[in-house]
């Protein structure tokens, strides 16, 4: 493709996998490799490295800030003890991901994205038993320390940015409300916390091209913004639903790329 070209289809990319994060509260990550696989036609460690790599500047800005002004609150012990675990799991993800196929990877993405399914549904079955406000400092530590650990490893194995993880294990693990949880994750977007896992992609030079990659961070900042006033609109009820049927969409799709 040319440039302009390029520019576009990056620009299509950033602002659909931008919707997302903004409606579900997660890093861009999943759905920039989905997007950067059907759009710009990547193959899966490209993909990755190019989710990580425009990762980086703190896009999830606009997103996080409609949260923010719409009552949620992330208190800094969490972002502390999840920022520790996503740093060291994500430069372990990174070089983990460097020595597999890309058809290891898509499965484990398939079964990652299952397995996060699976605990969204149990949480919606479970009665609604969510932290009230006085309560929201007090999360344990070492929880919070394996969900970093998770998410920093999904971030750098799978390029995904490690927000899906992130949100899962509070809202469903720890009983956070849905829209705190969704605004813990998207501070994770704004938070430079993927840097190592996207050096060590971009190390390797895998990642698409700069137009692309130009378009597909305009189109982030947008789209982030847009399905954040969209998200604050909503019940949590509705977000859960929304987030397993996207979640289920991205496990078909890489479940056929895997198998072809």
């Amino acid at each position: 493709m040319s440039g302009i070209q390029d520019l576009l289809a990056g620009a299509g990319v950033g602002l659909v996998s931008g919707l997302t994060s903004g409606l579900m509260g997660t890093s861009p990550g999943g759905g920039l490799v989905i997007f950067s696989v059907l759009l710009l036609g990547a193959e899966q460690h490209v993909a990755q490295g190019t989710s990580l790599i425009t990762q980086i500047p703190p896009m999830g800005l606009a997103g996080a800030r409609r949260y923010w002004r719409s009552g949620n609150r992330s208190p800094l012990p969490w972002i502390v003890w999840i920022g520790i675990g996503f740093l060291v799991g994500g430069a372990g993800g990174g070089y983990a991901a460097a020595a597999v196929s890309d058809q290891v990877l898509q499965w484990t993405y398939v079964v990652y994205l299952v397995a996060l399914i699976v605990l969204l549904i149990l949480r919606r079955d479970r009665k609604d038993g969510g932290r009230e406000a006085g309560d929201q400092d007090q999360l344990p530590r070492l929880p919070l320390l394996l969900i970093g650990l998770l998410a920093g490893f999904s971030s750098g194995f799978m390029g995904i940015g490690g927000g899906l993880a992130i949100t899962v294990g509070l809202a469903a693990g720890l009983r956070v409300p849905q829209h705190q949880a969704q605004l813990v994750s998207l501070v994770f977007s704004v938070i430079p916390t993927n840097l190592p896992a996207a050096w060590i992609y971009w190390s390797k030079g895998l990642m698409v091209g700069w137009p692309a990659i130009t378009g597909i961070l305009a189109g982030l900042w947008i789209g982030t913004d847009l399905g954040a006033r969209l998200a604050n609109g909503v019940s949590k009820s509705v977000l859960r639903r929304v987030m397993i049927a996207f979640v289920s969409l991205m496990a078909l799709y890489m479940t056929h790329k895997a198998l072809t």
